[in-house]
């Protein structure tokens, strides 16, 4: 028998945030390298100089660095992204001595507009073709599983408590957002977060709920975020029980189903969960089915509310025992190409959808700001190969849309530079590049350390 104490769970919990940080850091690794890749082999190409190429930052000192021919290669100990450093560019060294020399014909501002430009968007370009292939890639290997909404036949249970603030009940029935069908469960949460009203069926009648303005801002206070607000409704069967849980004291057994609590008939989990909610520590009778018979049982309600055992959310057993129904679909490695740039086209226009929440005060969408805590804490707790590259994917995008944002020191501030020199034929005084460039910095710093610190002290969220 395991039995599990305090510092068990405080090794597991360490354990599960090592597991997290360990995909973060090789996912924005992998991510910062092929961007930075991508403005190193156009600048190669077009034959300029590049001085630098590192995996974060080295202000101070290097973990590592290797000269190789006129580049030297390295690690940084700072984690905030990379860089590479091509001679004769206004970037993140400012080398103002360099740039007060005239140009060299192997210097970056030597070169003409196109191929200045085509250097800056390299990144961009990469990140956006790297999110293609690698969703082309799970296609190809996973397949596609989704569950048709029509398939779960009990309807949503709701696992947040603003859901019924928001007059959501359990046992509704989604079939619209903004008027658009729901087809697939996995599209609920989604478009749930940009809609303004759901369309619900409930006891066999449609009905309209209206959401509020600031829903996000609402989730992120209560730090649900990225998790469901809904589940498919089953019943109240015992999947998991820990050996050391009053339920198991009980005798309640695996797969036992709570068909009642004392006098008050019971169906679903959500109703069980109810019934007992203003019982703790007090025994409470209850009508189990096992083996098409009904027994009686009396348990000890905990002072969380609850017998300590657990309902099973593995949509893969949920299929097997009918409760919903999962939809597959294999790819072949031609097919899989189309299909993961339509994916990825969904997930940049979601992404963008989301970020133009940002801009409206009224939203609190920035309540919702995070950091590397808030990156780490979307991949899953145990190191699952799809779900890494899924997560790495969907950054990889997001890495290439903040990059075109017009910001100096973005690359979209350089593209947005050169593009205006291709038009006017002018080139930006050298100095104005320069105080740009310092202005961009400040505000990207600003925002990082802003979005971490909101991470741990939640300065948007009201707390």
């Amino acid at each position: 028998m395991l039995e599990f104490n305090h510092m068990t769970l405080l090794a597991i919990n360490w354990g599960m945030v090592g597991i997290k940080a360990g995909q973060l850091i090789l996912s924005l690794s992998i991510i910062v390298i092929l961007h930075e890749f991508g403005h190193y082999l156009p600048a190669k190409l077009f034959k300029c100089r590049v001085e630098k190429f590192f995996l974060f930052f080295d202000p101070y000192f290097a973990l590592i660095k290797k000269k190789i021919g006129d580049t030297v290669y390295g690690i940084g100990w700072l984690p905030l992204g990379g860089y590479v450093k091509i001679s004769g560019m206004i970037d993140e060294s400012m080398d103002k001595e360099q740039l007060s020399q005239p140009a060299e014909p192997w210097e970056f501002r030597s070169k003409p507009a196109w191929q200045r430009l085509i250097i800056m968007i390299g990144g961009v370009t990469v990140n956006v073709i790297m999110a293609f292939v690698i969703y082309a890639m799970i296609l190809f290997v996973w397949g596609e599983r989704k569950i048709p909404i029509d398939s779960i036949k009990n309807g949503i249970s709701i696992t947040d408590s603003l859901m019924y603030d928001l007059h959501f009940k359990d046992g509704d029935k989604i079939l619209a957002i903004n008027n658009h069908p729901i087809v697939y469960y996995e599209d609920i949460m989604p478009n749930l977060i940009l809609g303004e009203t759901v369309e619900v069926e409930r006891d066999g009648q449609k009905q309209v709920i209206n959401l509020p303005v600031n829903l996000i801002g609402k989730l992120v206070e209560k730090k649900r975020g990225g998790l469901a607000l809904f589940t498919p409704r089953i019943p109240a069967i015992a999947f998991v029980i820990p050996d050391t849980s009053n339920a198991a004291r009980a005798g309640l057994k695996r797969y036992d189903k709570i068909v009642g609590v004392d006098s008050l008939p019971v169906t679903y989990f959500d109703e069980y969960k109810r019934a007992i909610a203003n019982r703790r520590g007090e025994y409470i009778r209850l009508a189990v089915e096992r083996n098409h018979q009904i027994d009686t049982l009396h348990a000890l309600v905990s002072k969380d509310a609850n017998l300590g055992f657990f309902k099973f959310e593995d949509f893969e057993s949920l299929d097997s025992m009918g409760f919903l129904k999962i939809q597959r679909k294999s790819y072949g490695f031609f097919e899989s190409f189309p299909a993961g740039l339509g994916l990825a086209v969904k997930n940049l226009g979601s992404y963008i959808d989301q970020f133009k929440k940002m801009f409206s005060p009224k939203t609190e969408a920035y309540k919702g700001v995070g950091g590397f805590k808030s990156m780490g804490s979307i991949f899953p707790s145990v190191w699952d190969w799809q779900s890494f590259w899924m997560v790495t994917a969907f950054f990889s995008i997001a890495l290439a849309f903040m990059n075109l944002l017009p910001i100096p020191a973005l690359d979209g501030g350089h593209v947005l530079f050169t593009l205006v020199e291709m038009v006017t034929g002018r080139k930006p005084n050298q100095k104005f590049l320069e105080y740009a460039q310092i202005v961009g910095m400040v505000l990207l710093l600003a925002l990082v350390l802003y979005a971490n610190l909101n991470d741990w002290f939640g300065w948007g969220k009201g707390r």
